[in-house]
């Protein structure tokens, strides 16, 4: 069985789902940001379309990752996530990546 997503974003993926690791979701609540490399680089997971990319997060690649979903409907609880990552990891830089989204518009409707 061939799959786009590479084998250490499976087993993220599995070791979340199996309440491990980072914990994707809480409460039945579905984690679009896996952060990694100290806010460097995040898995972002897509409702959208199933799959899991492997971005830089101070990249256009993210950017229009999270513009996908925000246009999906899914903003406010991005947004959320963004905080609360800034919140538990605050020399990662999330309150920077959150500011460059806002600036590039992502959460407008």
């Amino acid at each position: 069985m061939a799959s786009n997503t590479s084998k250490t974003a499976r087993a993220s993926v599995r070791a979340g789902q199996a309440g491990q690791g980072g914990a994707l979701s809480v409460l039945g609540e579905f984690k679009y940001l896996i952060p990694l490399n100290g806010g460097k680089h995040a898995y972002v997971r897509n409702l959208t379309n199933g799959k899991t990319s492997h971005l830089r997060t101070d990249s256009e690649a993210f950017v229009e990752e999270i513009r996908v979903l925000a246009g999906a409907g899914h903003a406010i609880k991005i947004r959320a996530e963004l905080n609360n990552l800034a919140a538990a990891y605050p020399s990662d830089g999330w309150d920077t990546c959150e500011k460059r989204l806002v600036e590039a518009g992502v959460f407008e409707a």
